[in-house]
């Protein structure tokens, strides 16, 4: 892969998800001080511009969210 983003229509729906999905935890977190979704929410709207393929933009929305998951469960 060269570095270029794929502007395929599966790249642009997956880029829409992700990218709205880190725009509502970044407004939440940003609105309640609560870091893991502010730093989430802004790690998510990061992958879904710079990511160049859907496939890693979802496995990397994953993580994030599954670290977000953990964050709370541990008490942050």
């Amino acid at each position: 892969m060269n570095g270029t983003v794929n502007l395929s229509g599966g790249w642009i729906l997956a880029s829409l998800l992700v990218g709205s999905l880190g725009g509502g935890l970044f407004l939440y977190g940003k609105k309640q001080a609560r870091w893991p979704q502010l730093s989430a929410g802004i790690l998510l709207l990061i992958d879904s511009g710079a990511v160049p393929s859907a496939p890693w933009m979802c496995a990397g929305a994953a993580l994030v969210l599954l670290g977000v998951w953990f964050a709370l469960r541990a008490g942050l």
